[in-house]
């Protein structure tokens, strides 16, 4: 290992949300750079849509650092578990996909995976190899293992209930299906979401029964859309896809929220110190975020070309002269009621819609919880493609 085991578990932590349990890994590290047995370290995808996004690479990256230290990775397609639809964080049942377009966005996934990892050490299973060729008297070995009592401490699991919603036996038991796969796989660590978590405990629980050391857990934050407010999800249009090309990734970058932006920062890019982000000027911040993402999928010549070609087309100097004026007498007005008042949009549902699309850009002054932070006493900024406003704070 390149790393003593202290050294490896302080990397490991940088940006996890939580290790069940820290002491367990230090131990496994030990063991390992003692033996010279590389840990066995798996992740799990189901190719629920075809594109990976930023919301994924979270879980790719700490794949990454366990590579670099010389583990062996698992990237885990779970091919067979998304036929059943996880339900982690949902409150409603999950449409089953077909195999067609399992098999198409499994494809895709495990191409664009090796943007972030290495392949020639990279390792690709699919659960389908297991599940399809156990019988009834496999999956029944498995279902004896827990509890239905243990199984609805999920908190989505028991609110469904009680808002007599669907939950469907397949939901029910997702969480031993995938469980399992480590069991099969062996695997020493498992990397998951936050929202995972119950489900990698089933895992530990499971290889404990099994008669196997337990798997330690490591959970991820989850990376909030361009919206604010969900997860980042292609269904919910509100993700960064990286294989976008250059000026889309930058553009959409440029969109995230303030708030948005510094949390990104700490869950993509970790190894930058955040006093130093937070001692930058908002816009000077985004575009820094903006080139470290498409210097990372692209290059750097690439970030650079569209650094320079976003200054040319959004700076001062491209600002039409003769911009309409609308004057408000509060600070930190609603943005919604400010494009209503000032005419720049015909209704409120309009402007919630261009709220929600992110299609708001600002000049001067910037956006929080969708009121308008001046810059001195004055925020510009863009309506859609070609529409103008500058808002001026007059106490």
């Amino acid at each position: 290992m390149k790393f003593p085991p202290q050294k490896q578990l302080e990397l490991i932590k940088r940006n996890a949300a939580e290790i069940v349990s820290e002491v367990e890994l230090l131990k496994k590290l030990t063991v390992s750079s003692q033996t010279g047995k590389p840990l066995t370290v798996k992740a799990g995808f189901d190719p629920t849509a075809c594109d990976i996004h930023l919301g994924h690479t979270v879980l790719l990256d700490k794949l990454k650092v366990f590579q670099d230290l010389g583990h062996r990775i698992l990237f885990l397609v779970g091919d067979f578990t998304a036929k059943i639809g996880d339900p982690s964080g949902k409150t409603q049942q999950r449409p089953v996909l077909s195999e067609a377009q399992i098999k198409e966005n499994a494809a895709t996934y495990t191409r664009q995976a090796f943007k972030i990892l290495d392949k020639d050490k990279t390792v690709i299973v699919y659960n389908s190899q297991w599940y399809e060729e156990m019988g009834l008297s496999g999956l029944m070995t498995i279902l004896s293992r827990y509890t239905v009592a243990r199984l609805l401490e999920r908190d989505d699991f028991s609110l469904r209930l009680k808002q007599n919603k669907p939950l469907s036996m397949l939901e029910l038991i997702y969480p031993l299906i995938q469980g399992y796969d480590s069991v099969k796989l062996g695997a020493d660590v498992e990397i998951g979401g936050t929202d995972q978590k119950f489900n990698l405990i089933v895992g530990r629980h499971l290889q404990e029964s099994f008669g196997e050391s337990p798997q330690v857990v490591i959970t991820m934050p989850l990376l909030v859309g361009l919206d604010g407010k969900e997860k980042m999800s292609k269904s919910l249009n509100n993700y960064i896809g990286i294989t976008e090309s250059p000026s889309e990734i930058f553009g959409k970058a440029m969109s995230v929220s303030d708030e948005s932006m510094y949390t990104y920062f700490t869950v993509l890019f970790p190894s930058i110190p955040k006093g130093d982000v937070e001692k930058m000027h908002p816009k000077e911040a985004k575009l820094y975020l903006a080139s470290l993402l498409v210097e990372k999928y692209y290059s750097k010549e690439a970030a650079g070309k569209e650094r320079e070609r976003f200054n040319a087309v959004f700076s001062k100097k491209d600002i039409p002269g003769d911009i309409p004026v609308y004057a408000v007498s509060t600070a930190g007005p609603s943005v919604v009621d400010v494009l209503v008042d000032s005419s720049a949009v015909p209704s409120r549902n309009e402007a919630r819609r261009l709220l929600g699309q992110n299609a708001l850009t600002f000049y001067s002054g910037t956006l929080k919880d969708n009121r308008i932070v001046f810059s001195g006493n004055e925020a510009v900024l863009r309506i859609g493609k070609k529409k103008f406003l500058k808002v001026v704070y007059r106490p």
